[in-house]
């Protein structure tokens, strides 16, 4: 290839990543400049790139606000994503090994009633799972916020994909140690699985922390509201409050980009080796 062409092949490959990044980072941009606006600069029909004066009290007003519990929806929200993941990631691990090694008869029957969840739309179980974690006492408690979100059938079939693919060799080693399916699993297997569970534990916590739907309406008491439905309140049908708004996006938002950060590697890794193919 010309030296030339290369060259031009390779400016044109980073002029579209740049334009790509810019589009994402767009929204990113206007919830950070909105956030240290007033209402007028906002609302303004001239726009402007940054704010005239810095409204940092739009920060700090976020948790003197009497109407919007937001110190107690970020715990809440925290408690409910820091449960959720990890033991969602560990059922799902433990279902996928079951049903990738344990010669139990009917095995495939239950495969196919797994992926039959996925097909069931989550408007058709809202009601039901409402009724059953209402019946149970669930209703404004964080426990009937996270109970629903503990089975993940998705991440089910991704763990079976990666113990189908999982050496054998090393599980017989472990059988002449005298270890059973769950020494072999505990032991051998989830060890080996460190980067689908970090994989898919990040994009539970991200889940969990952006559910919005099922934590309103389980979650009927300002004590048990989540972060994201603390944030809600700053725009309601009597009180249209958007620096509030902003500011409780940018610190909504904020653990979400560092568990990304934290966590991409693993999620790119865990995904490639799961059997998945795009």
């Amino acid at each position: 290839m010309h030296p030339l062409t290369r060259t031009l092949r390779v400016s044109a490959r980073s002029a579209l990543i740049g334009v790509v990044t810019l589009i994402f980072l767009a929204p990113f941009y206007l919830m950070l400049r909105n956030s240290l606006m007033d209402s007028r600069e906002i609302t303004s029909p001239h726009w402007a790139w940054w704010p005239s004066s810095m409204q940092w009290d739009n920060f700090t007003s976020l948790f003197t606000d009497p109407s919007v519990p937001m110190a107690d929806g970020l715990r809440n929200s925290l408690i409910v994503a820091a449960i959720t993941a990890p033991l969602s990631t560990l059922f799902a691990s433990a279902a996928g090994y079951a049903f990738a090694r344990l010669p139990v008869p009917g095995r495939g029957i239950l495969l196919a009633f797994v992926v039959g969840t996925l097909m069931i739309p989550g408007s058709a179980t809202f009601v039901p799972t409402f009724v059953v974690v209402g019946s149970l006492g669930g209703v404004n408690t964080l426990w009937g916020i996270i109970a629903p979100g503990l089975f993940n059938p998705f991440a089910v079939l991704l763990f079976r994909n990666f113990y189908l693919r999982f050496p054998r060799e090393l599980e017989e080693a472990g059988r002449l140690d005298g270890l059973g399916w769950f020494g072999l699993y505990r032991r051998i297997a989830l060890p080996s699985s460190v980067a689908m569970l970090a994989s898919l534990g990040a994009l539970a916590f991200i889940d969990s922390w952006n559910a919005f739907l099922w934590p309103l309406v389980i979650g009927q008491d300002p004590g048990s509201w989540t972060a994201q439905i603390a944030l809600s309140n700053f725009l309601t049908a009597q009180t249209i409050n958007l620096p509030g708004l902003f500011a409780g996006a940018v610190v909504t938002i904020a653990p979400l980009v560092v568990m990304f950060l934290v966590a991409q590697r693993y999620i790119v890794e865990g995904i490639a080796t799961s059997g998945l193919k795009g």
